[in-house]
């Protein structure tokens, strides 16, 4: 997977449209090998965005879970640990 997609589920705050969106673009550039798509080609690669982003949405919507709701700060932090163990 992309690193740069992060996991967006069961956070409290529920994740914003502007991460799921940053998500979906990410997940079309990875899928596309564009990070900029040729005019020809943008018109297709926003609408990936704009549908991905939307079913990303109601997956999100729609998921259930029982664990407690995961903090951004927390997670961060882990994840900040992680880079210092594995470049350290």
């Amino acid at each position: 997977m992309c690193r740069n997609i992060h996991t967006l589920h069961n956070f409290e705050p529920a994740a914003t449209d502007d991460e799921v969106h940053a998500a979906a673009l990410q997940y079309v550039r990875k899928i596309s090998g564009s990070t900029k798509p040729s005019k020809a080609n943008a018109e297709a690669f926003d609408r990936a965005v704009a549908e991905i982003a939307h079913i990303t949405q109601h997956l999100l919507e729609d998921l259930v879970t029982t664990a407690p709701p995961k903090t951004r700060e927390i997670e961060a932090a882990k994840a900040r640990e992680r880079s210092l163990r594995r470049f350290a």
